[in-house]
């Protein structure tokens, strides 16, 4: 075998990884407003923590009832909400007014730019949910919005893909202006399942406690993987997973 080849093997077959446990990321409580960044976000600056790969964000956001954010601008930026308990109210300047539910996932592309707001209408719960905001392929693109539910029988111990690149949009997913991959899993106990890696991957544990590649995540940790092309997956509890995989650059 020619060294080139050799060497290109080599380099395929490396795997590295990062881990951010979940006490580890930056908190802001604002009393309305509960949020974890797992990346550098408003006040909390970490220069080793600034991305993952395309991901630049990833929120986890606590909003008290009858409270939520006011009309503000984004640009440039492909935003996914994904809510975990309550219910949000969204409105834009694309004219889009509707309610994110539990179970759904909704995406907007800022491109060129736009004004949203978030909101919790309820006077007794709380709205937890999570935003990511993945950078772009292409700037400066026509701005849209779309959201979706999902099916959660269809992501019983099998990976269920949110979301997906546009010019290759997997059939169901909801499509994004970069080459990135969302998926959720939700995992019985003892349940083992492999992850084929498309570009790197971060996997996010929402809930439970699982093993990967060596590792033990419980809730709210993370691990970033690349330079692997699957990645070997074992549920300890019964666990919901969520799966980012994106460019690296």
């Amino acid at each position: 075998m020619p060294q080139s080849l050799k060497q290109k093997k080599k380099k395929r077959i490396k795997m590295k990884k990062v881990i951010h446990k979940a006490a580890t990321r930056g908190v802001a409580n604002h009393g309305w407003l509960k949020s974890y960044h797992t990346f550098s976000f408003a006040g909390y600056q970490d220069s080793n923590r600034m991305n993952f790969g395309m991901l630049r964000v990833l929120n986890d956001d606590i909003v008290k009832p009858k409270m939520g954010f006011g009309k503000h601008p984004h640009r440039n930026m492909e935003i996914i909400s994904i809510p975990i308990s309550g219910e949000l109210s969204h409105k834009d300047s694309m004219d889009n007014k509707r309610s994110i539910k539990v179970g759904e996932v909704q995406v907007m592309s800022a491109g060129t730019g736009l004004t949203h707001s978030e909101f919790n209408d309820s006077k007794t719960n709380d709205v937890h949910f999570l935003q990511l905001w993945i950078i772009p392929e292409v700037d400066n693109i026509t701005p849209y919005y779309d959201q979706k539910m999902f099916e959660a029988l269809k992501r019983k111990n099998k990976f269920q893909v949110l979301v997906s690149p546009k010019d290759k949009q997997v059939v169901g997913s909801l499509p994004i202006n970069q080459q990135g991959y969302i998926s959720m899993i939700d995992l019985d106990k003892g349940f083992e399942v492999a992850y084929n890696l498309k570009n790197g991957a971060y996997f996010f544990l929402i809930e439970g406690e699982v093993l990967i590649e060596d590792e033990t995540l419980e809730k709210r940790d993370a691990i970033g993987i690349v330079e692997k092309e699957k990645v070997n997956i074992k549920a300890n509890k019964s666990s919901k997973l969520l799966v980012i995989d994106v460019p690296m650059r």
